[in-house]
């Protein structure tokens, strides 16, 4: 098993929101997520950094943001 770093924002929730065009699960849209399998490693992870703060400048609430753990 490797140590490697997750590399999808993927959460298994692949609902598009109408308003914003992006996954209501990732926060990626559409482009995005058709593109995902032939990024290279640091485009990813640049999408994934930034993947919260678009979720919420779109008024929309991370996954992680509902979590109870």
């Amino acid at each position: 098993m490797t140590d490697k770093k997750r590399e999808t924002p993927c959460v298994a929730i692949c609902m598009m929101d109408p308003k914003t065009n992006m996954c209501l699960g990732c926060g990626r849209t559409l482009p995005e997520i058709a593109r995902w399998g032939r990024m290279d490693s640091s485009e990813r992870l640049s999408i994934m950094a930034g993947l919260r703060q678009r979720m919420l400048d779109a008024g929309l609430t991370p996954v992680e943001d509902t979590s109870t753990r």
